[in-house]
């Protein structure tokens, strides 16, 4: 019995919050300890007593320190006034690389009163303010504001985020993910979006949409700037009950457009992950498309770095056989032979392909299929 009261007293020593924690790495963040590179808040309730002054007095110790990399303060360390004054007094700041301000009540004004520690934040590479109030038009004043940073991450997930803005002169230039799950981006905010993907400079990988209220507009926005770019690997989307089979079609189309050889070769060959949920109307043409696109996916992450060869491919494994290419056609809408897009004095060499890659059976049809091509031409 008394061996159990002992571990039992033993485990509620462990469990019990340490006040003393935060005020001992505080402490050494004004001396400029080089040992101690964050400063984190592990439980709340032990500092909300602190006044804003007191917090501003942080930030100008944060500001004169040059070793502290990281500040973690959420789950209600903060109220919106007290972050006010931490960042008027962390203004100065620029070692700080990573900042999670995450459930701390922010709204618009809590943003704004973030701008000038952000226009100085040379090194900053990742930012998380999720489960905050900051809105639509928050999150456009928060993205101007990163547009010299060295930001790679930025977490705004469940932040009341609807409409996006975003300027190409005035936005980040090293972003490469960015969780917006749990918000209620629409189609118009997929054109916002659409802007961060643009063009051959796209550095955006990630991109975590799940849980918005995209439908198959949106979907056809995201699917219509992604057929030039090449940055995103990941696209997440789960949870958006207005994206139908439709939706999926479309995105089949993106990553292996059968319509021709050259669509196909000019598809998209960039995107490795597709994370999306539609409502089974027809089971067995979304379980269709589904592997369809996941084959066109697993090409892309064998060949990554390497868009030609995995075009090729693509075209070997679905337009060079018959019946990959008829299911594929009849998802697409697509009605002709690929034999007629192929140059006769090329015929042999397709032919050799297909024999090598398919086996004598589909030979045999590749060479039914050119022949009444050859018939047609004479």
């Amino acid at each position: 019995m008394e061996r159990r009261r002992l571990r039992r007293e033993l485990r509620h020593r462990h469990q019990r919050p340490d006040p003393n924690t935060f005020f001992t790495s505080l402490q050494r963040v004004r001396e400029n300890d080089p040992n101690t590179t964050e400063l984190r808040v592990v439980f709340p309730r032990m500092i909300q007593h602190m006044t804003p002054e007191e917090w501003e007095q942080i930030g100008q110790a944060i500001a004169n320190n040059t070793h502290l990399t990281s500040i973690v303060l959420w789950k209600g360390a903060l109220n919106e006034q007290k972050l006010l004054s931490l960042f008027r007094g962390l203004t100065r700041s620029n070692s700080i690389t990573c900042v999670h301000l995450s459930d701390s009540g922010l709204s618009v004004a809590g943003i704004r009163s973030m701008v000038p520690f952000l226009h100085n934040a040379n090194n900053l590479v990742q930012l998380v303010l999720n489960n905050n109030n900051i809105s639509s038009e928050g999150f456009n004043v928060l993205f101007r504001a990163l547009r010299d940073s060295s930001i790679e991450t930025l977490g705004c997930y469940n932040c009341g985020i609807e409409s996006i803005e975003i300027d190409r002169n005035n936005m980040p230039q090293r972003l490469k993910y960015l969780h917006l799950h749990g918000n209620n981006i629409n189609a118009d905010g997929c054109r916002g979006l659409a802007t961060l993907l643009q063009g051959r400079d796209s550095t955006l990988e990630n991109l975590y949409l799940n849980h918005n209220n995209i439908d198959d507009e949106g979907v056809a926005i995201l699917v219509d700037v992604l057929q030039n770019n090449t940055s995103l690997n990941v696209l997440c989307l789960q949870n958006n009950e207005g994206i139908s089979v439709e939706g999926l079609k479309l995105f089949l189309r993106l990553v292996n457009d059968i319509s021709s050889i050259n669509a196909t070769l000019q598809s998209n060959h960039t995107l490795e992950y597709l994370y999306v949920q539609v409502e089974e109307v027809d089971h067995d043409v979304n379980g269709r498309i589904r592997q369809h696109i996941e084959n066109a996916l697993k090409v892309n992450r064998n060949y990554e770095n390497d868009p030609e060869a995995a075009g090729r491919e693509k075209v070997i494994q679905t337009q060079l056989h018959s019946v990959t290419r008829a299911e594929l056609a009849d998802l697409q809408g697509v009605d002709h032979s690929v034999y007629s897009e192929i140059d006769p004095l090329h015929l042999p060499e397709v032919l050799a392909l297909v024999g090598e890659r398919h086996g004598h059976e589909e030979l045999f049809v590749a060479l039914r299929s050119s022949i009444g091509r050859i018939d047609f031409l004479a």
